[in-house]
């Protein structure tokens, strides 16, 4: 449990981190990133896995790199849903989704949970 609750705030910072770095992408709190992240995991287990399935195709001939478009979509979807987290354009979710890898991939590199 208490792992959980250290990814959810990890995530978190990771969405922080990212909205710092990127220009379009608006989170206007801790809270705000709070519940962005729980929002974009709660769509990750629903949304995403049929996404990857109806895009398979697509991903296959890319060699997986349209992964990356439907992490934007989670996201934007994430940002249409809630408040306090934005995102400007297409490009700034496709931006935020290669950015929010590479931070979430960097902390787990550090901190291994």
């Amino acid at each position: 449990m208490l792992s959980l609750i250290l990814v959810w705030i990890l995530s978190s910072v990771a969405l922080l981190l990212t909205s710092k770095m990127i220009k379009g992408f608006e989170i206007q709190s801790f809270g705000s990133a709070m519940l962005a992240s729980f929002v974009i995991g709660f769509l990750n287990m629903v949304l995403r896995p049929i996404l990857l399935l109806l895009t398979l195709p697509l991903n296959i001939l890319t060699l997986g790199l349209f992964t990356f478009i439907v992490n934007a979509i989670v996201l934007k979807s994430a940002a249409g849903i809630l408040k306090g987290f934005n995102i400007k354009t297409w490009g700034d979710a496709i931006l935020g989704a290669v950015v929010l890898a590479i931070v979430q991939l960097l902390i787990q590199f550090i901190l291994p949970y």
